[in-house]
């Protein structure tokens, strides 16, 4: 075991510091460029695959470094085809991902951290101690395992990448826009940044960093109550970062990248379902040009929110189309296998 931790996974080498390192060790620079390919284009997950490297030249990056690629430890397939994985990664910690087939697309949702800080009420990975952030290749692996199990399912390629599993992704910022940088680059995945969602559950600062950074991708709020006193009562992290600071983030994000948001709204029965509500998140979208995703709940065993019922939906959601305002109402999905939204935190696991 030492001497695996005493190896620098490779991907964590830029293709400069690959080329540098390859030219003391008396290698020529273009190799650094061959091996690239391999791992983030081909997704090698062993040197035994780079085939148009010399034996030696395998062996001599074999000595030096190792790939710590992820493994899938479980999959699970749900009577409407959704697939949940539980996905190993090479210090023994489990993260989930999901693939959710559609008739008109195949979406991935990853995980960026093995667990979460948050603490929201409503969610099960919130009930979990937050482990450690994922890095760029492991969440890169994810996406690369459910594109594999789209084509080998679906015999359809993967179109959407949501980054809505577990943990915050804001709070593991640079390793995100790294993964997202191989998974779009053309030398990596060659996705569209456009068909990339990040959601987070709203961190002021590290929003205006995105604006800052003038990413490409989309942007979600989990946003679920639009008045601070609710939002504070099941996302703690209301409480240092409050609808006021959020709206301004927002709009610094909507003025620096031109990229519109989505609110995504869990309706719960008897807590954000009313009227009153629906007006409240109507207001709060006068002031970030955004749309609006209302999700059905699906119930954990920690908490004890239940969804709210078919009538109530359909009044709400009918209250804010009415006003203008963009609404898609997504039906849950996967949920006999644990695996839809909130629902993601290894039972079985670590």
């Amino acid at each position: 075991m030492a001497e695996v931790q005493e190896k620098q996974d490779i991907r964590k080498l830029s293709v400069d510091q690959l080329k540098g390192w390859m030219a003391e060790h008396g290698e020529k620079a273009f190799r650094a460029k061959q091996i690239y390919e391999w791992i983030w284009k081909k997704s090698a997950s062993s040197f035994a695959e780079m085939t148009n490297l010399s034996l030696a030249t395998r062996q001599l990056i074999d000595e030096h470094f190792v790939i710590n690629a992820m493994t899938v430890a479980k999959q699970q397939q749900s009577n409407d085809g959704t697939i949940k994985s539980a996905f190993k990664l090479f210090d023994g910690h489990l993260v989930e991902g999901v693939l959710i087939p559609a008739a008109d697309r195949m979406t991935a949702c990853v995980s960026s951290q093995v667990g979460c800080s948050l603490t929201c009420k409503f969610c099960a990975t919130g009930y979990m101690e937050r482990k450690r952030n994922l890095d760029a290749a492991e969440i890169y692996d994810q996406v690369v395992a459910i594109a594999q199990q789209a084509e080998a399912s679906f015999k359809a390629p993967l179109t959407n990448i949501v980054y809505m599993g577990m943990g915050e992704p804001l709070l593991n910022y640079a390793a995100v826009l790294k993964s997202i940088e191989h998974i779009t680059s053309p030398e990596g995945l060659n996705m569209s940044p456009k068909r990339i969602t990040v959601s987070t559950a709203g961190i002021a600062k590290m929003i205006k960093k995105l604006g800052d950074d003038e990413v490409r991708f989309r942007l979600a709020l989990s946003l679920h109550a639009a008045n601070d006193e609710k939002r504070n009562r099941i996302m703690p992290i209301n409480e240092s970062n409050s609808l006021d600071n959020l709206a301004e983030a927002l709009n610094y994000f909507y003025k620096k990248t031109g990229n519109r948001i989505t609110f995504e709204y869990i309706v719960f029965n008897n807590f954000n379902d009313t009227l009153q509500d629906a007006k409240e998140l109507w207001e709060f979208t006068k002031r970030v040009p955004a749309r609006v995703n209302i999700i059905e709940y699906n119930p954990i065993a920690e908490a004890d929110f239940t969804n709210t019922g078919a009538d109530r939906l359909d009044k709400f959601a009918a209250f804010l189309e009415d006003r203008g305002v963009s609404v898609h109402v997504r039906r849950s999905r996967g949920k006999d296998i644990d695996a839809a939204c909130g629902q993601l935190a290894n039972k079985e696991g670590n």
